[in-house]
C-alpha cells in the first residue's frame, strides 16, 4: 500500500454517522472501537500503548505529528492502535530529537489515518452516544460496502485481546544483583512501568499472560506486578483465577489499569463497560488515605463496580476519580495487594503518580 497526499477517506460510525476528510498513513481501511485522547502532547508513546490495541483514537489537539517522532519514545515495540482520526496530520516536523515524520512511521506499521475533520464534533458525538465501533477507509467510500464490514467486527465488550500484546517468551530487566525481584504479568504491559521498576532497584522478569502461579513463585520474586492492557476484563477467566492464587500468597503484589480490573475480578468484584471511558493527561484522582488530589495519566473503558467493592470486608477504595467519582484505587486491608484504575508510570503524562511505585517497593521490603 502507498502513501497518497490529500485523497479522500470517510469515517463510518456504528449508528450510521457518517464524517468526510482526507486520507494520512497508509491508503487501506481500519476498523476498531473508536474513542478520544484529550492529551495535547505524547501522541507517540499514546499510538504504542498496548492498552489501545483494537481501538481507532481520536485525538482531540489540534495538531498530530508536528514533531514527529523519537525511536525511544515508544512504549511497546510497535504501534498498537487500530487507526487514528485527526484534525490536521503534520507531514513535516521540527525537533532536534526527532529521527523521522510520523507519516513515514504510520506507513512503516500500515497504519490507516482521516484528517480534516471535525474531531470537536466527532468527540461532542463519542460523548453523547458513548463509545462504539467504527471503520475509516482511504481505499473505498461506498458507504454500503463499509456497513458490510463494519457489521462484522466484534463489540470491545467480551472481546479478550491481551494475548494479542503479552509477550511470547519470559525476559530479564535490571540488574540481576539487585536486592529486589519483581514477577510481572504481561498483559500489554507498558515499557515505562518497567522502566520505573528497574530505576527503583529492581530486577525484573517479565512473564507472559498465561504462566501459572507456580512456573513465576519457582523465580522466588519478592513482588508481583500486574501489568495494563486491552479488552474486557470480565471474560479473562484464566487470568483472574491466576490472579487470585497471586493475592492469597502472601507475596506483594500491585496492579495497574487492566491489573487493577482483574484483581477485582479475582476478589469477586464486578467489571463493567464505561459509556465512554477516561483517556487523557489530565483526570483529577483523589487519594482518600491521604485527602491529597493528583492529576493523572489515564487509558481505559472498563470500570470497577462501587457496590460490590462495598461487599467485600476486607477491601477498601483508596482512590476515587473526581470528575465522576469512579473508582481509581483499591487495597486490601490484610494482606499486601493495592491496585489504581490510572497509570502512575505516565508516558505520557504528569508525574504525580510516581510515589506509587516507591509504595510497592516499600511494601516489598
Amino acid at each position: 500500500m502507498k502513501y497518497i497526499t490529500k485523497s479522500p477517506a470517510i469515517l463510518l460510525l456504528e449508528d450510521g454517522k457518517v464524517f468526510y476528510g482526507k486520507a494520512a498513513g497508509t491508503i487501506g481501511t481500519a476498523t476498531g472501537e473508536i474513542c478520544f485522547n484529550t492529551g495535547m502532547t505524547g501522541y507517540q508513546e499514546i499510538f504504542t500503548d498496548p492498552s489501545y490495541f483494537g481501538q481507532i483514537i481520536v485525538a482531540t489537539n489540534v495538531h498530530i505529528g508536528n514533531y514527529g517522532v523519537n525511536d525511544e519514545e515508544v512504549e511497546s515495540d510497535s504501534i498498537k492502535i487500530a487507526g487514528l482520526i485527526c484534525k490536521q496530520f503534520e507531514e513535516f516536523h521540527s525537533r532536534k530529537r526527532s529521527n523521522g515524520s510520523l507519516k513515514d512511521y504510520f506507513i512503516k506499521d500500515g497504519i490507516v489515518a482521516i484528517s480534516d475533520v471535525d474531531t470537536r464534533a466527532i468527540v461532542r458525538y463519542i460523548r453523547d452516544k458513548g463509545a462504539m465501533n467504527c471503520i475509516i477507509s482511504s481505499e473505498t467510500l461506498d458507504i454500503d460496502v463499509l456497513k458490510e464490514k463494519l457489521l462484522k467486527v466484534p463489540s470491545m465488550a467480551g472481546l479478550e485481546l491481551s494475548s494479542k500484546v503479552s509477550t511470547k517468551e519470559a525476559y530479564m530487566l535490571g540488574d540481576e544483583q539487585a536486592a529486589l525481584k519483581v514477577a510481572v504479568l504481561d498483559l500489554g504491559v507498558k515499557k515505562n512501568i518497567l522502566r520505573s521498576l528497574v530505576e527503583r532497584g529492581c530486577y525484573v522478569k517479565v512473564f507472559p499472560q498465561k504462566t501459572s502461579l507456580d512456573e513465576m513463585m519457582s523465580w522466588k520474586p519478592n513482588g508481583f506486578m500486574i501489568s495494563n492492557g486491552p479488552g474486557d476484563p470480565s471474560v479473562m477467566k484464566h487470568e483472574a483465577a491466576t490472579i487470585k492464587a497471586i493475592i492469597n500468597s502472601g507475596v506483594p503484589t500491585f496492579g495497574i489499569c487492566l491489573g487493577h480490573q482483574l484483581i477485582a475480578e479475582a476478589s469477586g468484584i464486578a467489571t463493567f463497560k464505561m459509556h465512554k471511558g477516561h483517556r487523557g493527561i489530565n483526570h483529577p484522582v483523589k487519594n482518600l488515605i491521604t485527602g491529597k488530589s493528583e492529576i493523572t495519566s489515564q487509558n481505559h473503558g472498563f470500570g470497577v463496580k462501587a457496590e460490590d467493592v462495598a461487599k467485600v470486608k476486607n477491601m477498601e477504595v483508596t482512590h476515587i476519580n473526581l470528575n465522576d467519582n469512579t473508582i481509581e484505587g483499591l487495597r486490601y486491608t490484610d494482606r499486601k495487594v493495592f491496585s489504581v484504575q490510572y497509570h502512575p508510570e505516565a508516558c505520557p503524562g504528569p508525574l504525580d503518580a510516581r510515589y506509587l511505585f516507591d509504595d510497592f517497593v516499600k511494601m516489598m521490603n
